[in-house]
């Protein structure tokens, strides 16, 4: 299975994603391929599946943060992790 990348680029809703942000959590704590995520320094958000980058999209089509327009920007990507001490530690 490849290593699925996510960012999204949320629109300035501040009480919208405060409103939505439980069901969104748990949301993404249901996908069986999510490996990591949460949010960056600069208010993106980062998550990393193991999947197929297909699936990953469509899977996403249900979060209730995309349901209610928050997502500005979904960008989806495989990535192949070069170096580094977690990928030994990982197992990739």
């Amino acid at each position: 299975m490849a290593i699925v990348v996510v960012l999204y680029a949320y629109n300035d809703l501040p009480d919208v994603r405060a409103e939505h942000l439980g069901a969104h959590r748990e949301f993404l704590a249901s996908q069986p391929g999510l490996r990591l995520s949460g949010p960056t320094s600069d208010g993106s958000g980062l998550l990393v599946f193991e999947g197929e980058v297909d699936a990953v999209e469509k899977a996403l089509d249900d979060d209730p943060f995309f349901a209610v327009g928050l997502i500005k920007e979904r960008r989806v990507f495989e990535w192949t992790p070069g170096l580094g001490s977690w990928k030994t530690q990982l197992g990739l």
